[in-house]
């Protein structure tokens, strides 16, 4: 039996599940002609920021207007701090699409409602055939409530979803007071897509020097679990489209996370380590998997293990946080 790795992911029909996600992969032509060869059916671009846009409007009414304030300015990251300009990341686009059959997934990453917002037209009109709306917030003000900033995240999708015809992906954290309720908000804002989940990348402290220090650790398959425990939540009782990013290094990790409901696992780290040709070992694992396992689709065997489907639903609750903590049964030296 051959088993279909096809899947539907955006409205986008897709060859297999397993998409290079956000990243430095898309920054180079030669790189994602690697991914295509390897089997990738699609790629994420890495993110453009809120602020990387806001940096170039400013400067060009700066150039107009030499009554700009220092202090506004110095409110932003430095340019340099973006890996591709606003005008290389459209042209990088408009490549991918000319140079290969893949499907590309324009990313923005932003919070507030404003005027970047027609950046995503821009990206759009570039060839993307989808777009990922990344919210990363980090809520420091007290006096800021959660209801009042996702209210004002869930504007901010309604206005991406409304400037553009192509579909539209959120991709969130898991910190969230009630994650359902947000998602059920994110349906009702226009969303296509839900992308689970955004690595939170936070400072260390050098306790010598007394500074903070930015360091990048790239994922393991231990943080596939909590995208595991979410998906198979919210996939029940979500029409939207389901992505999983963060953990997946190994084929097991790609099955386990479209068994708990994924329609498409997105694949960063395990890349960056290993190379674009970590891709094929991906897809061969998955379709060995299905053809072992006599699952005759990719489709038959998603969400299987998922909250409504899973014979043990107390898995991903609060009785298995009880049994878990009790489980330890070692010495103490």
């Amino acid at each position: 039996m051959t088993a279909s790795l096809t899947t539907n992911y955006l409205g986008l029909e897709l060859a297999n599940p397993i998409l290079p996600g956000a990243s430095p992969l898309g920054d180079d032509i030669d790189t994602v002609l690697k991914l295509e060869d390897a089997g990738a059916p699609a790629i994420v671009m890495r993110s453009v920021f809120e602020e990387q846009i806001a940096l170039e409007q400013m400067a060009a009414h700066k150039h107009l207007d030499s009554h700009v304030d220092p202090e506004f300015s110095s409110a932003f990251p430095d340019t340099d701090v973006f890996a591709l300009g606003l005008d290389d990341y459209l042209e990088q686009v408009r490549r991918i699409r000319a140079r290969t059959q893949l499907k590309v997934i324009g990313s923005i990453n932003g919070i507030t409602p404003g005027g970047w917002i027609e950046y995503a037209k821009k990206i759009e009109q570039a060839g993307a055939s989808a777009l990922e709306l990344n919210l990363y917030a980090v809520p420091s003000d007290p006096k800021r409530s959660a209801q009042e900033l996702e209210a004002e995240q869930l504007v901010t999708v309604r206005d991406v979803v409304r400037a553009v015809k192509v579909p539209v992906a959120v991709k969130l954290s898991p910190y969230y007071s009630s994650l359902p309720h947000f998602v059920r908000g994110l349906e009702e804002a226009g969303a296509f897509g839900l992308v689970m989940f955004n690595r939170v990348y936070q400072a260390d402290i050098d306790p010598v020097k007394l500074e903070s220090q930015r360091t990048l650790h790239l994922s393991t398959s231990d943080e596939l679990l909590l995208r595991l425990r979410w998906l198979a939540i919210l996939s029940p009782q979500t029409k939207l489209d389901l992505s999983a990013s963060g953990g997946a290094h190994t084929a097991i990790d790609v099955v386990k996370a479209i068994m708990a409901g994924a329609h498409a696992v997105q694949a960063v780290s395990s890349l960056l380590r290993n190379g674009p040709s970590h891709v094929r070992a991906l897809i061969d694992g998955l379709k060995t998997f299905l053809e072992t396992q006599e699952f005759a689709s990719v489709g038959e065997m998603r969400g299987n293990m998922n909250r409504a489907r899973s014979p043990n639903p107390q898995a991903y609750e609060r009785s298995d946080y009880i049994h878990i903590l009790q489980s330890w049964h070692g010495n103490v030296s």
